[in-house]
């Protein structure tokens, strides 16, 4: 915690679990008193927003480069419910998700959602702050239901029996300024952490790219590939198409207590397990496919996104995914194929390769890969080539991961920090703006050496995307 932020001097037990003691001047009312819900309909004209778990309501136009997104601004809207500015919108089915926030927008949200607004002149902020905390995402989770998890809703008549801590409307304008301008530190430090992120990725896919299509001889003759996309290889080279080393094998896993994996076009291969991501989990494993030391894993959906690789260890992937085999040993290095196949001409070959109604379902089916040209230098200059890479990447990698784990830690000390300033935790009452925690390059090195497990209800990052569909 910022060495000048405190407690406030007097605190009540609220008597709702989920807030637990607040300053003793905040009320605790229900949501019935203070909102009520809207349902205005037929403004088909409107704009489309959504509701999102990363940043709440948005312009869908904003997500649509996001290929997973659906573009819905074709559909009959006359039923789409009308958000003002200043409204409180939440997608009922993922409310206990974090799918909740104030609209800054006038637009139209699906008729699924809930759109409440405020009975009086409160600050809708604080309550875009408030509802997006991990206590709050709890609470809703407890009182929506459904059959099955990824089910469960959170109905209007319920979300009004929910009750929240109430500042003094002075209370709560201070509030959402002091954490406004600590987002706004916080956004600008992890963009510079993500730009530098990019820098270190392109010089490292430039030295790999170089290094498993060129090989370590920077003056070996070089002859035509035959192949537009690959450009001249080494004279001593050989190029066979994929399905003269590799075979598709589909194992399936009869217990589903395997170590279950991961499939990234950053990482690779890894544990599910070393990743900081949001999904359902599955209630049984029980028929994902297995892969083996050695086996190349490739998701289906997002090959175009080179969301492949060589495993390292025993484990399971989900059904969709697409597992090959080396046939040929003597021919094939998983270290120097892991990351060939992960360079942007492959990439590219891949995309051209897919096939989909949209991006968002383009597929690499196990026919169009195996018909995909290899590039294969000699066996013991794979290996060299592999180890090459690994020591001499070595550094960039360090640099990599410890930018990721800023990002990570930042964003671990914005919800924590948000949580408390909300829920009375901490009192910023009389605090100028420039007193807000204020990061950048000069004190970033802090945050490196934080320790996460001190503190407890962090949320996920909103930037951590998982490779599954």
């Amino acid at each position: 915690m910022i060495e000048h932020l405190r407690p406030y001097p007097d605190y009540r037990d609220s008597k709702i679990l989920w807030l637990g003691h607040i300053p003793s001047h905040w009320d605790c009312l229900p949501h019935r008193a203070l909102f009520r819900e809207i349902r205005s309909q037929g403004f088909p004209e409107e704009q489309l927003l959504s509701v999102t778990i990363a940043k709440g309501v948005v312009p869908q136009a904003a997500l649509l480069n996001d290929s997973s997104k659906r573009d819905s601004s074709n559909e009959d809207k006359t039923k789409y419910k009308l958000v003002e500015p200043n409204d409180i919108a939440y997608n009922k089915m993922r409310a206990w998700q974090g799918a909740v926030g104030m609209s800054k927008y006038r637009g139209l949200v699906s008729p699924a959602y809930i759109v409440v607004r405020l009975r009086s002149s409160h600050n809708p902020e604080y309550f875009h702050y408030l509802f997006r905390t991990p206590r709050f995402i709890k609470e809703a989770e407890r009182w929506s239901y459904g059959i099955t998890s990824d089910q469960w809703s959170l109905r209007p008549e319920h979300f009004k029996m929910i009750y929240s801590c109430l500042p003094t409307k002075d209370e709560q304008y201070q509030i959402t300024r002091f954490l406004t301008k600590t987002d706004r530190s916080i956004d600008r430090f992890i963009r510079n952490r993500r730009r530098l992120i990019k820098t270190l990725n392109e010089q490292k896919q430039a030295m790999v790219g170089r290094l498993v299509t060129r090989g370590l001889d920077p003056d070996v003759p070089l002859r035509p590939s035959g192949v537009e996309w690959l450009g001249d290889v080494p004279v001593h080279w050989e190029i066979l198409r994929a399905k003269y080393l590799f075979k598709e094998v589909d194992e399936r896993s009869s217990s589903g207590t395997e170590e279950l994996l991961s499939v990234s076009h950053i990482t690779g291969v890894t544990p599910r397990s070393q990743k900081n991501i949001t999904m359902f989990m599955a209630k049984s494993y029980v028929g994902h496919k297995i892969c083996r030391p050695g086996d190349l894993v490739v998701n289906t959906m997002w090959a175009w996104m080179k969301a492949m690789g060589i495993s390292s260890q025993l484990g399971i992937v989900s059904p969709s995914y697409a597992i090959y085999r080396p046939t040929k040993a003597a021919k094939v290095v998983g270290g120097y194929f892991d990351h060939l196949l992960r360079t942007p001409n492959y990439g590219a070959e891949y995309w051209r390769r897919s096939t989909g109604i949209r991006k968002s379902r383009l597929r690499l089916y196990p026919d169009d890969f195996l018909r995909i040209p290899m590039l294969v230098p000699p066996r013991h200059e794979q290996e060299k080539i592999a180890e090459y890479i690994a020591s001499t990447t070595h550094n960039l990698n360090s640099a990599i991961l410890n930018a990721e784990r800023e990002i990570v830690l930042i964003h671990e000390y914005r919800t924590r920090l948000v949580s408390d300033v909300v829920t009375g935790k901490i009192d910023v009452r009389g605090l100028s703006l420039a007193e807000a925690p204020f990061l950048d390059e000069d004190n970033a090195e802090g945050f490196a050496d934080a320790d996460p497990t001190e503190t407890e209800d962090y949320g996920i990052p909103e930037e951590a995307i998982d490779d599954d569909e």
